[in-house]
């Protein structure tokens, strides 16, 4: 029990009788000031164990009341018994009085706890209760102190460590001088965020009555109560965490809360993973006479790994006072390559200064900044309420570009093999090779890392950074080559190819590199036609036309080959062809350099279409067909008063070359082609193909209600100057959009393609790494259901009652997705349909599929050293060299899958436990025991009992988790 009870005379006990309740309210509700938990993870991402440490800070005037106690709990968020916290007061290690003068002190309670499973885990402290005469919340005295830290452990998502804080959760403040505050937040791994909250009470309950520091109850003059005395008082936090009152009024105590959230990048997409909720105390007083002290630091900057940063930070004081620069950040603790800063914080002469210098290295990159925390203190004569200030600097470390060997061209193979040299810092994960038809010139700036996407450069491989040597799988070597054989269909013919490469480093602390310079080669031989125009002439839902030029195989082999040549086009719908091929038309035979049709009668409004040309020869032999190329498909979003627009195309050449621009031509509705006037020039190699119209053209807004036609026409090149010395033009469809469109498209029914576990088990998985989910969905007709859809996004659930975030966006001619390269089939999505305004339909019905998981282990093994039967193993094809019509079927039907741990225990036939393991870190799934027990002597020849506690990668809890039991003939 908290407090003392106190004897008193026989005479008083009808007034204790009265006020005994009142009196231990008040003698145990007096301490709790400020607090949170931190949660380290102890280990590698594979580690389930975490140290958990609950800070809190006390009042320590006219109360005896301690920290822990019969009432004050730990919860650990997963069901076990919750952790009682002991009284930790004057004496203890973990005990430490701050602010005798204020009344501060601070505690800690600390362990180290194993979580069984992946899973979101809350955890939780709760104490009665906190300070007496907070004055933005109801009976502080009466109302318990709450904390909270959230970790997620998931397979996806990765392991979980929140930020830390490292400035104290308890401020002082000067009544009418603006306040901040920085917590310091620090998380080596993930991005963080910052969210103000109302304290709690309990979880998910809100303290009584609260009001926010700056309410008017708290000010005599409400209107002016800023510092400069032009307007209301304001509380903010911003996004680098720094809290902001302009200004405090009232003296006293106030309690304000806020969370910080830990977010995941995966695959381009923020999760959030974790977060640390902080209860912090203002301490408001009066007369200060003091004015803020104030910093001077560098605007952001971003440095290569290997560079050093030195700079100058400089801090000064109004009045005078003597100030002090401290600077809080992880940079200052590695233990090696640390940054520096000098001289050492302390109380010096207005104006002082201080020099940072930090020399980075490979080990730095990391996709987020470090943020470099400064507060500035200033120290009144005589001991007054000394002021604060804080400014955060944000350093990126990037990783420094590949560089080139060299690049050569196999003519005969229409293939390049390009080189690099070994890149420089080992800690990246892979090469992105980039390519492009005609490159750029541009070079990066130092904050400018991966390919700009307007740029038009495509990813078409990524290489790992270093690998086992084939021939001697112990030596790891660097990986330095690529050959690019355009995905089996050789390099399109006619064009000079450039590639660029971008290193990236882990997906735990992410980054990518500076681009690096372009190398070309090229022409590729144009022995086959050279198709440079699918242009849109007429937009038309049954009687649109396109324009299909091409340029004769000027390089193909006149004596193997004779000309005239006769040429042979073909259609095929969508950007990319299929197996829907339709000849339109032969045209020759013929000798002149260009040649060209008009294809009629299409749905030029509503699809895009690509062709290729055949060539065959006079003596009827086929030279071959050129590369597809597509007509320009433009599409729209709406909003109030503005409309984007963006184009695209699937062509072997470039449309977004350097001095050569897009342009976006405007009519009123029911424009034709000749209708358009050219209203913009888009340089797309720094915009990207997009254009926003907000009526610049001619300076009139567009009007909500009036509908606008455009028209785009593209410019690209091959990079060849025998193909065209000028550059290839072509139009897309007319588009009609009326701004301020709020109607959403119907929800898409969603279909998912799903195996029966009965066939899923005959077939062989065992061993397989990357699975794939294939999604189908349909529209629903009907004049309430907008047509104009011109994208669908798609959401995904790890469980089938969890929350569905956003995953993926694909194309609105798009009537399924293919998700590859999943670890498992476990995985439930929903779809939306977006139309041209942005508008976002529902979401689709919920469709799952999950993982069939299987662990079957064996009754008997013989651990005798023959090289058979040595290991008691979960089934598998380990070691067995087979293909599945030769694999044996019960093998294939047992072997383990989609297992994610295996805790396994022997006992003897009197209960005795004789052997543990556990699954992680390098120990595997499949058990692999010698029949030894725990101190490695071999284990009798007998029948011994195990358990096996099997938790499986599925998203049906009750799927997740398995126990086998059985009896096991160990024999010699």
């Amino acid at each position: 029990m908290k407090g003392a009870v106190y004897l008193f005379s026989s005479l008083r006990l009808l007034l204790i009788g009265l006020f005994l309740v009142a009196g231990l309210t008040e003698a145990a509700a007096t301490h709790l000031r400020a607090g949170n938990i931190f949660v380290t993870r102890v280990g590698d991402c594979s580690s389930r164990t975490y140290r958990i440490r609950v800070i809190v800070y006390t009042n320590t005037n006219n109360t005896s009341v301690l920290f822990g106690g019969d009432q004050d709990y730990l919860d650990l968020g997963d069901g076990s018994p919750r952790i009682l916290v002991p009284e930790i007061g004057p004496g203890h290690p973990n005990y430490e009085v701050i602010d005798a003068s204020r009344g501060i002190a601070t505690a800690f309670f600390e362990i180290t706890y194993t979580y069984g499973g992946s899973d979101e885990y809350t955890i939780s402290y709760i104490e009665p209760n906190r300070n007496t005469g907070v004055l933005n919340m109801e009976k502080s005295e009466n109302t318990t102190f709450y904390l909270e830290t959230k970790i997620l452990i998931d397979s996806f998502l990765g392991c979980s460590t929140p930020p830390t804080l490292d400035n104290p959760p308890i401020d002082r403040a000067c009544s009418g001088a603006a306040w901040s505050h920085n917590p310091g937040a620090n998380d080596p791994d993930d991005s963080i965020s910052y969210q103000m909250v109302v304290p709690f009470q309990k979880r998910n309950t809100e303290v009584v009555n609260y009001a926010p520091p700056n309410a008017p109850q708290f000010y005599t003059n409400y209107e002016q109560g800023n510092e400069a005395g032009t307007g209301p008082p304001t509380f903010s936090i911003d996004n680098e965490g720094t809290i902001t009152w302009d200004a405090p009024g009232a003296p006293g105590e106030y309690n304000i809360a806020f969370i910080v959230i830990e977010w995941r990048e995966v695959r381009g997409v923020r999760y959030p993973i974790g977060f640390v909720r902080r209860d912090m105390q203002i301490i408001v007083e009066d007369d200060c006479n003091n004015e803020r002290p104030d910093l001077e630091v560098p605007d952001k900057v971003c440095v290569v790994a290997g560079e050093t940063i030195t700079e100058t930070i400089m801090g000064s004081d109004p009045d005078g006072d003597q100030v002090k620069i401290e600077a809080i950040s992880p940079i200052f603790d590695f233990a090696t390559n640390a940054a520096t800063l000098s001289p050492p914080p302390g109380y010096r002469p207005s104006p002082d200064v201080v020099e940072f210098e930090w020399t980075t290295t490979c080990e730095h990159v990391k996709e987020q900044p470090y943020q470099v925390l400064f507060k500035i203190t200033d120290r009144k004569p005589g001991g007054g309420l000394g002021l604060a200030y804080y400014k955060t600097w944000l350093i990126y470390v990037v990783g420094p570009p590949p560089t080139w060997e060299d690049a050569t061209l196999n003519l005969s193979q229409r293939s390049a093999t390009i080189r690099w040299d070994p890149y420089i810092c080992q800690q990246a994960d892979s090469i992105q090779i980039w390519r492009k038809v005609d490159g750029s010139d541009f070079v990066p700036d130092t904050c400018n890392t991966g390919m700009p996407e307007s740029l038009g450069y495509q990813k078409i491989a990524t290489s790992l950074v270093k690998k086992p040597d084939p021939n001697d799988p112990t030596v790891i070597i660097p990986v330095v080559e690529y050959v690019d054989k355009n995905g089996g269909q050789g390099l399109a013919p006619g064009a000079v190819y450039c590639y660029r490469l971008v290193a990236v480093y882990s997906t735990r602390r992410g980054g990518e590199s500076l681009v690096s310079l372009d190398t070309c080669v090229g022409p590729i031989l144009a022995d086959v036609p050279i198709v440079t125009k699918v242009s849109i002439q007429k937009t038309s839902e049954t009687d649109g036309a396109i324009k299909v030029e091409w340029f004769r195989p000027y390089e193909a082999d006149a004596g193997q080959f004779p000309p005239p040549y006769t040429y042979v086009v073909f259609r095929g719908g969508g950007f990319t062809r299929g197996n829907d091929s339709t000849e339109v038309e032969i045209k020759g035979p013929s000798t002149a350099d260009t040649l060209s049709i008009t294809d009629i009668g299409l749905n030029t409004r509503d699809n895009v279409f690509n062709y290729t040309v055949l060539a065959i020869a006079a003596d009827g032999d086929t030279l071959g067909s050129s590369a597809p190329a597509s007509s320009v498909r433009l599409e729209s979003r709406s909003e109030l008063k503005k409309i984007t627009l963006n184009w695209r195309a699937a062509v072997p050449w470039s449309n977004q070359i350097t001095n050569y621009k897009h342009k976006v031509f405007r009519g009123p509705e029911g424009s034709t082609e000749v209708d358009l006037e050219l209203i913009a020039e888009v340089d797309v190699t720094t915009d990207g193909l997009t254009y926003v119209d907000v009526g610049q053209h001619n300076n009139i807004p567009l009007e909500d209600d009036t509908e606008y036609c455009y028209r785009v026409e593209t410019y690209g090149s091959y990079g060849n100057e025998d193909i065209y010395p000028d550059t290839l033009k072509n139009f897309s469809q007319i588009i009609c959009v009326l701004p301020g469109d709020t109607i959403s498209p119907c929800k898409p029914i969603l279909e998912i393609n799903l195996v029966s576990c009965e066939d899923a088990l005959q077939t062989n998985t065992c061993g397989q790494e990357q699975f794939t989910n294939t999604l189908t969905w349909i529209n629903l007709a009907g004049p309430e259901c907008q047509a104009d859809i011109s994208s669908y996004r798609i959401y995904i659930a790890t469980s089938m009652d969890g929350e569905y975030t956003y995953y993926r966006t694909v194309p609105g001619t798009n009537g399924g997705f293919l998700d590859t390269e999943l670890r498992s089939y476990a995985r439930c999505y929903k779809v939306s349909a977006v139309d041209r305004s942005g508008n976002e339909s529902e979401l689709s019905n919920a469709v799952c599929n999950d993982n069939c998981p299987q662990y079957v282990l064996p009754n008997v093994f013989t651990p005798n050293g023959d090289e058979v039967n040595d290991f008691f193993s979960a089934f598998s094809l380990r070691g067995i060299n087979c293909v599945d019509q030769s694999c044996p079927p019960y093998l294939i039907e047992a072997c383990a899958r989609f297992v994610e741990k295996v805790e396994f225990k022997v006992y003897n036939r009197w209960g005795q436990e004789l052997y543990t393991y556990e699954s992680g870190s390098e120990n595997s799934i499949y058990i692999d025991w010698n029949g030894r027990d725990k101190n490695g002597t071999f284990l009798d020849p007998a029948v011994y009992y195990y358990i096996a506690e099997v938790t499986f990668i599925t998203i049906d809890p009750n799927k997740r988790h398995k126990t086998l039991k059985g009896w096991v003939h160990l024999l010699k």
